[in-house]
């Protein structure tokens, strides 16, 4: 019989009566009521004190019903035929051994069902010459008799009560005695723990918000909670072999530091990553974390701004001025950070590399390697940068894991519409439809939202022109000036708040000079006092003194939207691409192009030079072009910094209003030089030319299969529907990679366009289809495709989902996570399944799956509501995830899944493994460490006939695997192994 069959008959609700009997009713005279005191078991028993309703011999009887009731109906029986006398004796004796156990009522009930089973068998003399299945079954028997016996305790009028009132004694008791060694013993642990609670409250209090750009709405606040307006954004790396064929691995970036201890992040200007590292730290103090975060769960968040850190000029702090350095006002402990670090705690967030001048890079990287050297083991590190501000294998022997924060995608931005004009309030519920109508129509809008900053000032500025665009960045931008400057204040009547009344000109040219000052120093921050320097200066030449230099500041400072400061005398733009328009602006306005061409090889110039090519007139324009082109001819041998100067002339041609065709037709020529792109990198930078790389890409004719896969990965990066024909003319190629290319590029075009150009004309044979939302989903239907591997979004309708599911009937089906709940009911057509993942917040139930497929693999970060024991029905079942916090049930519920071979486990769940249970049936695990050094002594008693162990993210002495009769011990780069020196030679040890 079935393990979770053996359960569900003994759970029945014939059960309970039986059970009951063994219990004494609530008479009076009992002792049970008026009393505060938890009672002894013994008076709680019929077959007890001085008023017996059963004797022993009706305990042995109410034991055979319980027996007999369990070997009804059909199926194999739980164990022998012949040993039912036997089996019915050893229950009997166990539930007798109620009356002997030393305990009251409270203290069972605190033991648990599976404890106070442990301690009945204890008490109760060994069952003899029983075989394994008898011994099982007596197990489940006495474990399911315990936990009815203790909800009939609980259930008693009386036992809350006395409860309260002992828990409430306890707790009382208990926090005395701790003030007693507290105070007799001051020490470093109970100040660190005092402070950690404040310091973490202060880091929720400072990142818990995120301001919203370009909003001063009538309805709107300044500021949205950080849990209601973070979009979580997907992160992609390099290959990796374990996974399907596909561009990049891809994943949720903030779910990356729990798979990748070392994370460099790169990013464009505006595209999160800053919002990513306020997210990070929010959720690592979050008291009770997300599932989902739970990675996160208590490491103490250090967030180190470098542009902050660096500001005038100091050095990089180490660990005990991290606070300090960063303007947190907390004093911590000495030796505080020191101590966090050392045990591997600390989750240090190191944000803007590209915020620093490129000579002071490697500085940092050289403050960081020291860091990584003395508080390497166990801490999780994010550094952030722009993509092209270090190379690309800067980290790379330090162990970092690069990734890049990918380009929103229409249903993210679509996302972000909605939460924007949520949080705007009434006033621009109208506008919300109409702007979804124009992103998914007119093509210059949706080419400029990609990132959160962009999709935020298109909002802003669409409420504000009362649904009109301009066309192009340049005009985005000198709308979004025009809007915070001055149209804002003066629609809704604001006066002159600070006695200053400026038209938008004269702001203007204040703030470009604010701008032109730190682009050419070098610098994302500067004093107040300089600042006001700066403004005194340019009054006089601008004719406005009517007004002090201080009030003009204070006024540019609080009504512009423009500036903000960050701390009490410093001054910085509130997003840096504000500062590098500006900057551009006056560049052009000095035509100091000299300044721009000698910085064109530094990444931190590129948007300067790209805006500046937007500001000039034509003929300026083409002077600033045919240089950029000239400083690539004057490079070093070498393709790279070559090819970074082309692209950037390429990609500034795009800004450009007119610029001469010869000067046109160069930057083309030269750019098809460096076409087909080399590398993937490569693939994405050609990208951001835009349209017009479209016309120099080959066709896939005579290509070979890895060029064809880098053309189709720039062409699929061109945020444009004109890259839909380029596309089609690669969808019949035999390449796996350029098929997954293409169906990962789906999301990114007009659904029914792409569908019929290129989805159906696809190839499926072992291609993964994606269906991220219902147009998607209604495209698959009218096509009539019926993919085997399918990626089913949650944010898809159950209607829609139904219909997909029972088309398809796929053999594997990922659910992809979004922010709406999924509804599971559309698994349950489904008869061929044989790889299923679930999404990592999902709530679900064994009963939940499709319960007649042929299920091999089972993805979930969750665990099932029900328990595992489900899972037994699915015989072909072999392989389990990263399971996070399994109780002991859980545990006995693994143990009874004897099909499954390949396991995925946090070392701490290995720590709570009950010592009686081990799974000699698993034969390949991944074990995740938490940081501190771990033994693998439990890994060798939890899986006797381990052949083959992944050891990631942390440190392990795998001395004691020696015990283990054959076993290969795979690592990841990054982990610390002890323990090598006398493993025996049939251990094996692979980096």
């Amino acid at each position: 019989m079935e393990p979770a069959l053996i359960g569900t008959r003994l759970a029945s609700a014939a059960i309970g009566p039986l059970l009951k009997k063994l219990l004494a009713g609530d008479a009076p005279g009992a002792g049970l009521t008026g009393t505060d005191r938890p009672v002894r078991l013994a008076s709680l028993l019929s077959f007890r004190g001085e008023k017996r309703t059963l004797t022993e011999k009706d305990v042995r009887k109410l034991a055979a019903t319980l027996v007999a009731r369990t070997c009804e109906g059909p199926g194999e029986p739980p164990f022998p035929a012949d040993e039912i006398e036997a089996v019915t004796d050893s229950l009997a004796a166990n539930l007798l051994a109620l009356g002997d156990l030393d305990m009251d009522d409270v203290q069972a009930v605190h033991l648990g069902h599976e404890a106070l089973a442990r301690r009945l068998r204890a008490a109760a003399p060994a069952p003899d010459g029983l075989s394994a299945d008898s011994v099982h079954y007596l197990e489940a028997a006495t474990a399911r008799a315990c936990r009815h016996i203790l909800e009939f305790f609980t259930s008693r009028p009386s036992f809350l009560a006395r409860t309260l009132v002992e828990q409430t004694r306890g707790q009382a008791a208990l926090a005395a005695k701790l003030d007693v060694v507290a105070a007799a013993n001051p020490g470093p642990l109970a100040e660190d723990a005092a402070f950690e609670r404040r310091y973490l409250a202060h880091l929720a209090q400072k990142h818990g918000h995120l301001t919203i750009y370009g909003i001063d709405l009538r309805d709107a606040a300044e500021e949205w909670p950080l849990d209601v307006a973070y979009l979580s954004l997907e992160a992609t790396g390099t290959p990796d072999p374990r996974h399907d064929h596909q561009e990049y691995v891809s994943l949720r970036a903030d779910l990356a530091p729990a798979a990748h201890d070392r994370i460099l992040l790169r990013g464009q200007a505006g595209s999160g990553k800053t919002t990513l590292v306020q997210w990070l730290t929010v959720s690592a103090c979050a008291p009770d974390p997300s599932d989902a975060m739970a990675h996160l769960h208590g490491r103490i968040p250090f967030v180190l701004p470098l542009r902050t850190l660096t500001r005038h000029g100091e050095r990089l702090p180490d660990a005990e001025r991290f606070l300090s350095a960063a303007d947190c006002p907390l004093t911590p402990p000495d030796g505080w950070a020191d101590r966090v670090l050392a045990a591997g705690r600390g989750l240090v967030l190191v944000d803007g590399i590209d915020e620093i001048p490129a000579a002071e890079r490697g500085r940092a990287r050289d403050w960081l390697r020291g860091l990584l050297a003395a508080y390497g083991t166990g801490n999780r590190w994010l550094v952030t940068s722009r993509p092209t501000a270090v190379r690309d294998d800067w980290l790379a022997r330090d162990g970092f894991t690069e990734l890049t924060l990918s380009p929103m995608s229409p249903a993210e931005v679509a996302t972000f519409v909605r939460r924007w004009h949520r949080a705007a309030g009434p006033a621009a519920a109208p506008y919300e439809q109409q702007l979804l109508d124009s992103l998914r129509t007119t093509e210059h809008v949706a080419q400029l939202a990609t990132n959160p900053l962009m999709c935020g000032l298109i909002c802003a500025l669409h409420h504000d022109r009362r649904g009109y665009l301009p066309r192009g960045r340049g005009s985005l931008y000198e709308a979004a000036l025009s809007m915070l400057l001055v149209r804002r204040d003066r629609e809704r009547g604001m006066g002159a708040p600070y006695g200053v009344d400026l038209d938008e000109a004269p702001q203007i040219q204040l703030v470009q000079r604010l701008a032109y000052w730190l682009t050419l120093n070098d610098r994302y921050q500067m004093s107040r006092d300089h600042a006001e320097s700066l403004v005194a200066e340019a009054l006089p030449a601008m004719g406005l003194t009517d007004h002090t230099p201080d009030q003009v500041f204070t006024h540019l400072l609080h009504r512009s939207g423009l500036l903000r400061e960050p701390t009490a005398d410093t001054v910085d733009f509130v997003h840096r691409t504000f500062q590098d328009y500006l900057a551009a602006k006056a560049l052009v306005d000095h035509w100091d192009i000299g300044v721009l061409v000698r910085h064109a090889t530094d990444d931190r110039w590129e948007d300067v030079i790209r805006m500046a090519v937007g500001h000039a007139r034509p003929r300026e324009a083409a002077e600033i072009l045919r240089e950029l082109l000239a400083a690539a001819d004057a490079m070093p041998e070498g393709r790279t910094a070559r090819l970074r100067l082309v692209l950037l002339a390429a990609t500034a041609l795009g800004h450009a209003t007119e610029v001469a065709p010869e000067v046109r037709a160069e930057i083309l020529r030269r750019t098809g030089e460096i076409i087909p792109p080399r590398d993937p990198e490569e693939a994405r930078e050609l990208a951001r030319v835009g349209r017009l790389l479209l016309d120099l890409l080959p066709g896939p004719e005579g290509l070979a299969e890895d060029t064809a896969h880098l053309v189709v990965i720039a062409a699929t990066h061109v945020l444009s529907d004109a890259a839909i024909p380029f596309l089609a003319r690669y969808a019949d190629h035999p390449s796996l990679f350029v098929r997954a290319q293409l169906v990962w590029a789906w999301q990114r075009y007009d659904a029914r366009a792409y569908a019929d150009e290129v989805i159906a004309r696809l190839d499926f044979t072992e291609l993964r289809l994606q269906v991220l939302d219902d147009d998607r989903a209604a495209e698959l239907l009218r096509l009539g495709l019926t993919p085997e591997r399918l990626d089913l979004a949650t944010s898809v309708s159950a209607a829609w989902a139904s219909d997909v599911l029972a088309r398809c009937d796929p053999r594997e089906l990922r659910l992809l996570p979004s922010d709406l709940a999924p509804d599971l009911t559309p698994l349950s057509s489904l008869g061929r399944l044989e790889h299923l993942s679930l999404p990592p917040d999902v709530l679900w139930r064994t009963a939940d799956l499709p319960r007649d497929a042929p299920l091999r693999k089972l993805n979930f970060l969750k665990l099932p509501l029900d328990g595992l024991a489900g899972l037994a029905r699915y015989p072909h079942l072999n392989e389990l995830p990263l399971i996070f916090r399994p109780s002991s049930a859980d545990w006995r519920d693994l143990s009874l899944l004897p099909q499954v071979r390949r396991l995925e486990l946090d070392i701490e769940a290995l720590e709570r493994r009950p010592e009686a249970i081990t799974l000699p049936q698993v034969t390949f695990l991944t074990c995740y460490s938490d940081g501190r050094e771990h033994a693998l002594d439990n890994v060798v008693r939890a899986f006797p006939n381990l052949q083959m162990l992944y050891l990631a993210g942390g440190a392990f002495n795998v001395s004691a695997a020696g015990e283990l009769t054959s076993l290969r011990v795979i690592f990841a780069s990054r982990s610390a192994l002890t323990g090598t020196e006398d493993l025996p030679s049939r251990i094996r040890i692979s980096p």
